[in-house]
Formats: structure tokens, sequence, C-alpha cells
């Protein structure tokens, strides 16, 4: 027997005809779980972020300024993600659950966690986002919010399906993240698609896209996040932006493969350090070495950073945007493999903003904006194969639809490169997902 999102239970019984027959009663009394869902699930990763930006503000100024040290300087910037590592490893090491489980084994939609584990959970990720670890909030935020209602929907509704709260969490977070319930929607149907259901895809997807609305226009109302990064708009295509799309994703696609390639390794050698404090402390202090070579910019989830290079596309060369590139993949790589909890999607847009500025620099007439979204989309697609969401968040960037024609050509070789290959996710035992 399996329960989809919208609470529908499917098996050969009596009652997959007997719901199929009446869909409005049926989604109907979704609305009110769902739009409570979304606006909370919004509302916690706002308060997250809220916290993390304060703390932010005083591990990288009022400290530094206090001790008259540069607040960006090799010695400052190499001391607080070394002592952000040392911190994690302890509090995961005596928190409840140790913060949930290995985030290496983890995706974005995964089963609730136990109630108990969110809190550490959420204490180590404002850490690691105001630290300066190279890591977004999307996957922890996502598996809290999925075990609070979970929790919460069955002990205030326990009739329900248990299949219910799952989807509606995960689609109020992604909503609340991107700033539009599409995002979610786009996310989910991929998810639904492997999943054996009764009732018409849209059916499955009508609580999560309520969820996913709420949380998107709590988000936006409260918060006003916009990932327009304001480049020079992108007219029309010509016939040579096909062949520069296509170079520039599959490029990209390639880059984001060698960090999926070396992420089993890379993890393999955390964990024989058998301990979260000494892998954590030495992760730490990787990713501060990393960020004096890489610069400030290649520091935090990236998505601020992001908007700063896209204001001066010509205000660094092609070769610092490349190690910048370099530099925010190696980092992204250490940040996942050795414990920290965050997400990896929006250091990989980072990576992609980057590498198509890269790309423009070397290459002055492919347009600005056609190489930012289409590295972006290759990278995106390597690190979290999600063909929609990767080709949505491209394109938001630029906020032009006119650039989805030639996105969806750049996706095909792209997508023919990573396709069958192992996943940036590790199962129990170590080895990848494919």
């Amino acid at each position: 027997m399996v329960t989809d999102p919208s609470g529908t239970v499917g098996s050969s019984g009596a009652a997959g005809p007997a719901a199929e027959s009446a869909p409005v009663r049926r989604l109907l009394p979704l609305i009110v779980p769902a739009l409570a869902v979304g606006t909370a699930c919004a509302l916690a990763l706002l308060g997250i972020s809220l916290l993390a930006e304060g703390l932010q503000e005083v591990l990288w100024e009022t400290l530094p300024d206090t001790f008259s040290v540069g607040r960006r300087s090799a010695l400052w910037t190499v001391l607080v993600l070394t002592a952000t590592g040392l911190v994690t490893g302890l509090l995961i090491r005596v928190v409840p659950g140790r913060a949930g489980p290995d985030p290496a084994t983890t995706g974005l939609v995964d089963p609730p966690l136990a109630a108990g584990v969110v809190p550490g959970l959420l204490l180590v990720t404002v850490l690691t986002l105001a630290g300066g670890i190279s890591l977004g909030p999307e996957n922890p935020v996502t598996a809290a919010n999925i075990a609070l209602a979970f929790w919460l929907g069955r002990r205030i509704a326990p009739g329900t399906p248990a299949g219910l709260w799952v989807p509606l969490a995960a689609a109020g977070t992604v909503g609340a993240l991107f700033g539009t319930p599409v995002a979610a929607a786009l996310i989910l149907s991929e998810t639904l698609a492997a999943r054996p259901g009764s009732g018409a895809l849209w059916d499955r997807l009508f609580g999560p896209l309520a969820a996913g609305a709420a949380g998107a226009l709590t988000m936006t109302l409260l918060a006003h996040p916009s990932f327009d990064l304001s480049l020079p708009p992108y007219t029309r295509p010509h016939w040579a932006d096909l062949l520069s799309s296509a170079v520039i994703a599959t490029a990209a696609a390639a880059l984001g493969l060698l960090a999926v390639c070396a992420f089993p390794p890379a993890h393999r050698f955390f964990r024989a350090l058998r301990h979260p404090v000494p892998a954590l402390t030495l992760g730490g202090l990787l990713l501060g070495v990393l960020g004096v070579l890489g610069g400030r910019l290649t520091l935090f989830k990236g998505l601020d950073e992001v908007k700063e290079l896209a204001a001066d596309p010509n205000g660094w060369s092609a070769g610092q945007f490349a190690v910048m590139a370099v530099v925010k993949t190696a980092a992204l790589l250490i940040a996942a493999s050795c414990g920290f909890r965050g997400g990896r999607i929006f250091p990989a847009v980072f990576v992609g903003v980057a590498l198509g500025l890269c790309a423009h620099a070397l290459v002055t007439p492919v347009p600005v904006a056609l190489a930012v979204t289409c590295a972006v989309l290759g990278v995106l697609l390597a690190i979290t194969r999600q063909g929609w969401l990767s080709l949505f968040t491209a394109a938001v960037l630029v906020g032009d639809a006119g650039v989805f024609p030639v996105l969806c050509v750049a996706s095909l070789p792209a997508w023919l490169l990573v396709t069958g290959r192992q996943q940036m996710q590790l199962r129990a035992d170590g080895t990848p997902l494919r």
C-alpha cells in the first residue's frame, strides 16, 4: 500500500475507486493544513536565516573590530572557519540524535527525522551558515520542517495519512527558499514521477502547491527575496548561441562531476577520523585556507556573494573568475563530505555564476546572461541531478523567459554527460547512489 502526497491511499482495494470518484471532496480538506504548514515552514526558514545573519555579524564584524583584526584578514578567516568546525563537531557529539544522520547520505526530501533531533540540527545549521561554510540552508531546514510537520500533524490530526505531511513541509520550505511555489511543484513532480500512486499528477500536487504558495508568499511579504541578478537582458537567440550554450553547460557539468566523483573518497577520508570533532575541525581549517585562496566571496552559502559578482561582470579577470569557481567547488566538496549540515544548491549556483562570467570574459560576444544561466544549469545538473530544478533556477537568475529555449538545448548534452553516473549522495555503506 502506498500513500501519495495528497493523502490518497492507493491499493487494489475498494478505497482507491471511491477516492478517485470524488477528487474535489478529497482535495478541499488539504487547503487549510497546506496553508498552515507552508506558512510555518517559511517562518522557520526566516527565523533560522535571521539568527544566522545575526551571528555572522558578530563573528565577522563585531569580534574582529573588538580585537583590532582585519575583518577579512587571512588569519581571521582561517581562525573562524576552524573554530566553526571545532564547535560544530563538539555540538554534534552532544546534541540528541547527533544532529541527524550523516549529511552525505541525505537528499533534499527524505523521510521524517525524530522530532528530538530538530533542535540540534538547527543549532549546527545556524553555526554553519554564520561561520562561512560553503553550504546553504535548504537541506537541514527542509529536514527540520518535515520532522516537525510530521510530528505535529500526526498529533493534531491522528487520522490523517502518514504521507500527507512530508510533501507539504517540503513544498512549503522550497517555496519559501525560492520565493515561488513553481520551484516546489517542479521538484516534487520529479519525485512523484518515480513513485506509484493514484490520481492525476495535479491532484497529487494540489496540497504541496498550496503549501508552496503559502511559504513563498510568507517569505516574499516578510523578507522580499530576489534571485534576479540584474544582468544585461538576453534579447533574442542567435545561431551561435546554440553552440556556445551547449559548450558552457557541458563544461560546467564536467566541473560539477569532478566534485561528485571526488565525494566518496573525500567522505571516506573524513570518516576515517572516526569522530566528528577532528573531522569537522580539519574540514573547517581546510575551508579557511580555501577562503584565503579564493577571497571573501567564496565564503558562506553564496547567494549574497553571487549578486556582488553579477553587479560588476567586468570587475574581475577570466582567471580570477575561474579561481573562484574552482575554490568554491572544492569548498563545497569538503563542507559536504566532512559532516557540516547544509545544502548544496546555493554554493553550486555561485560556482555556475563564476564559471559563466569566466566564459563571458574569455569570449565577450557570448551574452553574459546566457553564459551565466548555462553554466548554472550545468553545475546544478551534475550536483543535484534534478532537471526541472536546474532549468528553473538558471532561468530565474535573469528573470527572462526568452532564455528558456536555448537553456533547453544546452541541457541536452549536459544531461547526457551526467545521467547514469554516480550522484553526490551516498548510501549508508558509503557507496554512491546512481
